[in-house]
């Protein structure tokens, strides 16, 4: 199969690497937040592009269909998204906390803050 062919592959890795190096790279807590949520939303590609059956209809039996695509992949990222909507929220959440009571949302001076503090 040629490389169009893994086209949902394919964005699944690039996903996958922008959100990791996000998480990596940048100070900020927001953003990480954002590199982290672009991570989750590699993982649910990862389940859901081979979920779908070319020439597969839903699961329901009746005349005349012989392939049928497999419905739970997409129910557990269903799932999966309401968790990682959660996450992000609580993740938000203390951002706000974080803010309110260093007065920044940056790692560096976070780290910083809490090395003067001791």
């Amino acid at each position: 199969m040629s490389v169009a062919g893994h086209f949902g592959y394919w964005a699944t890795v690039f996903l996958m690497m922008a959100g990791l190096f996000i998480v990596i790279s940048r100070g900020n807590l927001v953003k990480k937040l954002v590199g982290l949520s672009i991570f989750q939303s590699s993982v649910y590609l990862l389940y859901i592009v081979p979920g779908k059956l070319v020439g597969g209809t839903v699961p329901i039996v009746g005349e005349g269909f012989t392939v049928y695509s497999n419905p739970l992949p997409h129910v557990l990222i269903l799932t999966a998204i309401v968790v990682g909507v959660a996450t992000l929220a609580l993740g938000l959440a203390i951002v706000v906390r974080i803010r309110e009571a260093y007065g920044t949302i940056e790692e560096d001076d976070l780290l910083a803050a809490d090395a003067r503090a001791d």
